[in-house]
């Protein structure tokens, strides 16, 4: 597999993560010592879950680290055509969408707790999650990313 953490966009994207996280968290979510490249990579293959959404009308991923690929049963360019809301069962969707709603009202959430479901309809509870808005310097508007490393299959 080539590797993901290298592609430009992808390098971009990861500096946004970790640039808001930091800020709105007031803690780095990885160590950020070395190039911009080898952050990418530290965070691709964190043993923790991280994921990101984009503004579509309907959320596309955009971003799925190794260890979110492996959850969800996707390879990187299933994982990045994928509604995020299809992450959730559709009985768990509406709470899903007050959640984010709420993380953008506030910048982030902590402690999230919910049930999500793979791909191949393994479901699993996720614990003390953290969500946050992604934006560039300036303000504008990103997306979403979740992070979590606590999870049970049901």
């Amino acid at each position: 597999m080539e590797d993901i953490w290298l592609r430009p966009w992808v390098i971009e994207w990861t500096q946004h993560v970790l640039d808001n996280y930091v800020h709105l968290v007031k803690q780095e979510l990885i160590p950020r010592e070395g190039t911009i490249q080898e952050q990418a990579k530290r965070l691709f293959t964190s043993p923790f879950v991280v994921a990101s959404h984009g503004l579509q009308d309907d959320p596309i991923l955009n971003y799925g680290n190794q260890a979110a690929l492996e959850l969800w049963e996707m390879d990187w360019e299933q994982f990045t055509q994928t509604p995020s809301r299809l992450t959730a069962e559709p009985m768990n969707r509406e709470e899903r969408a007050r959640m984010l709603n709420q993380a953008k009202i506030q910048g982030y959430i902590s402690d999230y707790r919910g049930v999500r479901i793979s791909s191949t309809g393994k479901r699993f509870l996720v614990e003390r999650a953290t969500v946050w808005t992604i934006q560039k310097p300036d303000g504008t508007p990103l997306g979403q990313a979740a992070t979590f490393s606590s999870w049970t299959f049901l």
